[in-house]
């Protein structure tokens, strides 16, 4: 089993960098693969809503000035996926959000890519909007029916200057907790794969409110 973690953060081993690899750590220690996919400093393109994706159906956006589809492609293998960012401004930073938006938008447009992968965020502060910035996460895991891993606080830790989350006691303990507990729904569902079925997908029903 493999887990993909993409770290948001413009910084290669800022503070995003080091609450995944904390996380990573523990599922390492339970035998998962953990790779991180650094996006948060790469030009990538915001969703510019042509549709293609929905009318094309072949997992690629059309907009080919970055890696995306390379990564949507990597992300579809893996079994477990963690999104992690900084806080900008009390939200997720905007390269990261770039990247989301365009490959959630382009894996729902295929069937949704990502459905039922074990999943988790997590968010490196310096003060706050820590929460804001998480909340925002899980609303692309919860739009993809991700099963999502939790730990025993919200996932956010705290430190200004590379590695000085380390400090944050409560913090690296809320990142190793997930990291367990992330390692032990993958477990679970790789265990029950041949004797319990996952429900079936439905065809999606789109509501408008204004008539």
């Amino acid at each position: 089993m493999k887990v993909l973690a993409i770290n948001g953060s413009p910084k290669k081993e800022g503070n995003t960098y080091h609450a995944l690899k904390m996380v990573g750590d523990e599922l390492l220690e339970s035998g998962i693969e953990f790779e991180i996919l650094h996006v948060g400093h790469k030009l990538i393109h915001g969703c510019i809503a042509c549709g293609k994706c929905t009318e094309n159906k072949d997992e690629k956006c059309t907009i080919k000035t970055d890696d995306l589809n390379l990564w949507i492609q990597q992300m579809k293998e893996a079994d477990g996926i963690i999104l992690g960012s900084p806080v900008y401004c009390s939200g997720i930073a905007g390269t990261m959000k770039c990247f989301l938006d365009r490959l959630f938008y382009v894996s729902g447009a295929n069937g949704n890519l990502l459905r039922h992968k074990v999943a988790a965020a997590v968010v490196a502060v310096r003060r706050t909007g820590g929460s804001s910035t998480l909340d925002g996460l899980y609303h692309y895991l919860t739009y993809a029916e991700m099963i999502v891993a939790t730990s025993r606080y919200w996932n956010v830790i705290h430190g200004r200057t590379p590695n000085e989350v380390i400090q944050d006691g409560e913090g690296v303990q809320i990142m190793r907790v997930l990291g367990k507990n992330m390692a032990w729904l993958l477990k679970m569902k790789e265990a029950t794969s041949g004797t319990i079925q996952a429900p079936l997908p439905e065809k999606k029903v789109t509501t408008n409110f204004i008539r």
